[in-house]
């Protein structure tokens, strides 16, 4: 799904022109994460999603694949000790994070799914607290309640009683279980070979997520050839593996290398209302009060949970 944020260092001040260039990079980093969740809902299951998902992960890993093999060539990641890692990094944030993703499409919105996996960063936190790799002072546990709060009342559209009679609230649910996965992966990746570029990790990370998409892109193969081998179907693997995966991938890796982790964390905050955006714009489906509200808890919790 969505570039995740690199381990915390030190920027220096922007000036002039770094801000223009950031900002821009900002926005079409944002553009390009959001642009996977509306990709989601515009195909609204009409391209099989395992297989959409099993040609986005290739194009990623074949793109950044000069990365990896250089990576490996000069020792700084070593296949053999980093196999079952970059399994389990493939399968947590590019296999659960892809085809569940684009079925969650099918009911519910672009902005709910960018608005759930705003949640990541502090799914992060509390697990490196059952961790005791990080202590979660007061302010940060309000920050938590607060993103909780938004995010059950846009699960339950505000009607906690039908937020299991709802078709739309099932698929928010599928979103709640691929950010889970995003948040694992999000420790995981970064202990995976951390001396080698996020590019090059990235690309052997999509080569597992493509592994794991393919046994159910075989069955949609098997069950219906002509949804997957159409116009429209290479249209969106190409958009997915292009945009929202060596565009944002790329981008990211690059702000962070010229701007400092910390300024680039700021693309978590911008994501959701380019999805928003994006949605009404390309979807029509504007956001409504439930998404401002909820919304506001969920990234005013994010802010002052990772505000230390």
């Amino acid at each position: 799904m969505d570039a995740e944020v690199p381990k915390a260092a030190v920027s220096r001040p922007a000036t002039g022109w770094q801000d223009a260039v950031a900002l821009t990079g900002f926005i079409l980093v944002a553009v390009g994460q959001a642009s996977n969740q509306v990709l989601a809902r515009g195909l609204a299951g009409s391209v099989p999603p395992f297989s959409l998902a099993f040609f986005r992960w290739g194009i990623i890993a074949i793109g950044l694949a000069p990365f990896a093999i250089a990576a490996i060539r000069d020792g700084n990641i070593a296949p053999k000790q980093t196999f079952w890692p970059i399994l389990a990094a493939g399968f947590l944030g590019m296999f659960l994070c892809g085809g569940p993703v684009y079925i969650a499409g099918i009911t519910t919105t672009a902005i709910h799914i960018a608005l759930i996996f705003a949640l990541s960063p502090i799914m992060v936190l509390l697990i490196s607290a059952a961790l005791g790799i990080e202590h979660i002072g007061p302010l940060q546990w309000l920050g938590t309640a607060l993103a909780f709060a938004g995010a059950l009342l846009i699960v339950s559209g505000g009607h906690l009683a039908t937020l299991t009679q709802s078709s739309a609230a099932w698929g928010d649910l599928l979103v709640v279980f691929a950010m889970l996965g995003w948040s694992g992966y999000t420790l995981v990746q970064s202990r995976v070979a951390p001396q080698a570029s996020l590019l090059a990790r990235v690309s052997l990370f999509a080569a597992a997520g493509a592994l794991f998409s393919l046994p159910p892109a075989l069955r949609e193969i098997w069950m219906d050839p002509a949804e997957v081998f159409n116009a429209r179907a290479a249209e969106a693997y190409v958009f997915a593996g292009l945009v929202p995966g060596l565009l944002a991938y790329a981008g990211f890796a690059w702000l962070g290398g010229k701007f400092g982790s910390v300024r680039t964390s700021l693309v978590l905050y911008v994501a959701p209302f380019a999805s928003a955006i994006l949605s009404w714009i390309i979807l029509g489906e504007p956001p409504t009060m439930l998404h401002v509200v909820g919304g506001v808890l969920i990234l005013g919790g994010v802010w002052a949970s990772l505000r230390k």
